[in-house]
């Protein structure tokens, strides 16, 4: 829009314009006082509400309008009293909030560095990912509560910074004014944008405290009735306005003359509206922190920012979030509202009541999510206009018929108190929280308690590490990858009351034991809060192994191995059942990975179990009509994988079971060492076979790690030296596996050559050994396949890249004379798919053993029986070379 000053509405009245008098009218009035931005544009009629110019086309050349797209009368009332309210020479109405912040990202071009906060609106993190991914900007997430994290990052490269403040949803609150000097000082050049839908030009105007740009949703408080979408973009520099205001017309998504029509009349009553929502805000928000909950509201006392948002903004808002350490429980509060509608958005009249993780950020990876610290089970509330204590007595029924709060403090008027998560787990669960489950996950359409006692198989594959093994723990980052030998876990229902485990292998000592589950299990040690995955309860875990051991007087290294599997299955088991949901089922698990070869034969495991006791307690669900299981549903089994793998190790680096759960390949790096640690999903990778040669070697890797370490502090140059060629190795292979540009033929080509280079510094560090060196020379000559060893190095295994020309007579050759020296080879593939479940037929089982019933027709399916496969028979016997074969046309597979 053109540059239009701003100044207060003059009187109608011949005689007192007259009198030049003026004066600084309070928000409110100017929200309702709609002046128009200068005489031309005046109604010839008088009209006191603003006319819809409902017209696609104007007649006549080089006047002002002549098509809606570049320019309409109702939009320009609109923006120049958009630009009013916000203090601002500048506005532009668009389409939506997201396509308001489309236009601003515009002026961004590849190679381009943007710092934005960490806690984003789902939406928001969607489009920066996009344009990471595709645009070649590269971007920054920081915690902007920290206007320090900023600092590292700013520079000639930094072209934007996006900024919230409340943050959505944990409302954590950035210093505008702070971050905004410093980037002015650091980065010149930076655009500084700032995301102002929470509070709106009502209660902030970033602008003042050194913004460039401010964008509101305004489907949110500047409308307020979510009758329309729109998105309002405000600044003060002309040149930023001319890119905006080019773009806009370019791309054709200016708002529309009704939809500004709309809008103008909903600013009007945006101060009377945001009075009386965050003033009923601040009374729920306290009320729930009166209970114990953690609630993020910079209207309270406790919140950390508070002291900086009351310097910056005029008022607390009206959104708040709190959590109930319970997702479970979360979710029986969301159903049981009746006056909070479940819903995404806010800023509406109506108070809105909504799960973020599983609604509007639904579509940030959980991973990330967590790594962000965005809870699982945060409730979010949008305060409407309805009368508080109405809203108040429903939250508080709701609470009651969730178990969060004690019914009888009520009645007896003791005062309220907040129920521990877990104390009531098993409330019966309303049917709006089913909905809300149904509609948040499409995938997935429930497990039904009667599917709860069928046969189930589930798989989990093992894992390699291609590149960066014993550097990793200097820093280095690591390459893994899934590795197509997998662990397989068979569930089916037994009479009630019991629960039995079974290893129907060699390595784990043939192990079947069987329990009473209320009589031989230690269950006055399961608190009376769910942990959380990542921490372990002594005090079960140690009741749960003198209960094993009591069982286990003289024990094998075999047994002692089962023993410590056999804990994973109790801890994960009694964790998730509950008094009035013990399910009576066998677990049968058959692996097809060498155990203790260094490939994530532990992992695999782990994944299995966790997978099959959360689906069988009902913490998980799939169906038949998914085509793979949910990231949810991946991302909890995998927390509970990392339990087993903390039991079996101690302190697991969390590789090993996300590539046994996700599939793929993945970078990993450890925290510190000067860089942030975390792990990168490798996108685009493309599946590669190798041969895997177990040594049957034992090693011990501790040893093998702490040599390195002793390296390093005699030989600091030469060993830091090695490290660093590593990393490059590392980098160019997660390129080369992620570039869809590059052949097959050029991408084995640059793995044989990392191949060689990583092996040669292992060898420096001195943690290969003749064995590992032996079966290099075997697959070397005369065939000239690269090979290296895997893992840490513990396990003795070596991986050697067989390309797609390669002959298979040839291969079969390499085989043989690995077997004849005392090795045992594995032909596989490496980085296919995670997590499967082989889900059941919807005919019943018939008894604790049935077999799953004939699966649907596959080209496959001339070879089956004609009543279906027995699954228990085919883990219990033939060789680990057709057990795949014969599991995978079984049925209906479903991958993450």
């Amino acid at each position: 829009m053109a540059d239009h000053n701003l100044p207060t509405p003059e009187p109608d009245s011949p005689a007192l314009k007259n009198l030049n008098l003026k004066r600084n009218y309070h928000f409110s009035t100017q929200c309702v006082t709609i002046d128009s931005p200068d005489a031309g544009h005046k109604d010839q009629h008088g009209a006191s509400s603003v006319p819809i110019y409902q017209s696609a086309t104007f007649k006549g050349v080089g006047g002002e309008y002549d098509y809606s797209r570049s320019g309409n009368p109702t939009r320009t009332h609109l923006e120049h009293h958009l630009a009013k309210i916000s203090g601002a020479r500048h506005a532009f109405a668009v389409s939506s909030g997201m396509a308001a912040l489309d236009v601003i990202t515009r002026m961004l071009k590849p190679g381009d560095e943007v710092v934005a906060g960490d806690d984003l609106y789902g939406g928001t993190n969607r489009l920066l990912t996009y344009l990471k991914v595709h645009g070649g900007v590269k971007v920054h997430h920081v915690d902007t509560t920290d206007p320090t994290t900023l600092l590292p990052l700013l520079g000639p490269g930094t072209a934007m910074v996006l900024l919230e403040s409340p943050t959505n949803p944990l409302l954590k609150i950035a210093d505008l004014q702070k971050i905004a000097a410093d980037v002015k000082e650091r980065a010149p050049q930076a655009v500084i944008v700032v995301d102002n839908t929470m509070m709106s030009p009502y209660l902030q105007r970033p602008l003042e405290h050194g913004a460039d740009i401010v964008y509101d949703s305004a489907t949110k408080y500047l409308s307020g009735h979510h009758d329309l979408m729109a998105g309002v973009i405000v600044c003060n520099k002309d040149d930023l306005a001319k890119q905006m205001a080019f773009v806009i017309n370019a791309s054709g998504n200016a708002l529309t003359p009704f939809d500004s029509f709309l809008l103008l009349r909903g600013t009007k009553t945006l101060a009377i509206r945001m009075d009386r929502q965050q003033s009923t805000a601040m009374s729920v928000a306290s009320y729930l922190d009166q209970l114990g909950f953690k609630v993020n509201y910079p209207g309270l006392a406790n919140h950390p920012g508070r002291e900086i948002h009351e310097r910056i903004a005029n008022g607390p808002g009206a959104v708040l979030s709190f959590t109930t350490g319970d997702t479970a429980l979360s979710e029986r509060i969301v159903g049981a509202t009746r006056l909070w509608g479940i819903s995404v958005s806010f800023g509406a009249v109506n108070s809105l009541i909504s799960m973020p993780c599983v609604m509007s950020h639904a579509s940030i990876d959980p991973k990330v999510r967590k790594e962000r610290g965005l809870p699982e089970d945060l409730i979010r509330l949008c305060v409407g206009i309805e009368d508080p204590a109405d809203l108040l007595a429903d939250l508080e029924t709701a609470l009651l018929e969730a178990g969060a709060i004690k019914e009888e403090d009520v009645t007896n008027g003791i005062g309220i108190s907040r129920i521990l998560p877990g104390g009531a787990r098993d409330t019966v669960v309303s049917r709006a929280v089913e909905k809300l489950k149904f509609e948040s996950n499409s995938d997935s359409l429930g497990l039904e308690r009667d599917q709860r006692r069928k046969e189930l198989l589930v798989s989990a594959p093992g894992k390699v590490i291609l590149f960066g093994e014993h550097a990793v723990v200097h820093g280095v980052t690591a390459i893994a990858a899934a590795v197509d030998l997998r662990c397989y876990g068979h569930t089916t229902p037994l009479p009630a009351g019991q629960l039995r485990l079974t290893f129907p292998f060699d390595e784990l000592d043939h192990f079947d034991q069987t329990w009473v589950i209320d009589k031989d299990l230690p269950w006055d040690a399961v608190p009376t809060s769910v942990p959380t995955p990542d921490v372990l309860d002594a005090k079960l875990l140690g009741a749960i192994q003198q209960s094993l051991l009591h069982h286990d007087q003289n024990e094998t290294p075999a047994r002692a191995r089962a023993v410590s599997a056999a804990q994973v299955f109790l801890y994960i088991y009694m964790i998730l059942a509950s008094p009035e949901n013990r399910p009576s089922l066998h677990l049968t698990v058959r692996s097809t990975l060498p155990l203790g070869a260094g490939l994530g034969s532990s992992a695999s495991y782990s994944t299995c179990v966790a997978s099959s006791l959360l689906l069988k307690t009902g913490h998980i669900s799939v169906s038949t009509l998914s085509h793979s299981i949910s990231s949810e549903d991946a991302e909890e089994v995998n927390r509970w994988a990392f339990t087993g793998e903390k039991i079996l190790h101690g302190n697991p680096s969390g590789v090993d079971n996300s590539v046994a759960v996700f599939g793929g390949a993945l970078a990993f790096t450890r925290s510190g060492f000067g860089r942030q640690g975390g792990m990168e999903k490798i996108q685009g990778f493309q599946s590669v076979r190798f041969l895997l040669t177990d040594s049957r070697v034992s090693r011990n890797t501790k040893k093998l790690v702490e040599g390195v370490a002793l390296k390093k502090a005699q030989e600091p140059e030469l060993v830091d030296g090695v490290l660093r060629s590593i990393q490059e190795i590392s980098d160019r292979a997660k390129a080369s596996l992620a570039d869809p540009a590059l052949s097959r033929a050029g991408l084995f080509t640059e793995l044989e050559h990392l191949i060689e280079k990583n092996h040669d510094h292992l060898v420096v560090l001195g943690v290969s050994h003749p064995v590992l060196e032996d079966i290099r020379a075997k697959t070397r000559e005369p065939h000239g396949l690269r090979t290296k060893l895997t893992g840490a190095g513990g396990g003795g295994c070596a991986v050697t890249l067989v390309p797609d020309a390669f002959q298979e007579s040839a291969l079969q050759d390499v085989q043989k004379s690995l077997i004849e020296a005392g090795y045992k080879p594995y032909t596989t593939s490496v980085g296919g798919t995670g997590l499967g479940v082989l889900w059941p037929t919807e005919s019943e089982a018939a008894g604790p053993d049935s077999p799953i019933a004939t699966p649907p027709q596959t080209p496959h399916s001339e070879q089956l029986p004609a009543a279906g496969i027995d699954l228990k028979t085919v883990l219990a016997t033939g060789s680990d070379e057709d057990l795949a074969d014969r599991i995978s046309r079984a049925g209906k597979w479903i991958f993450v």
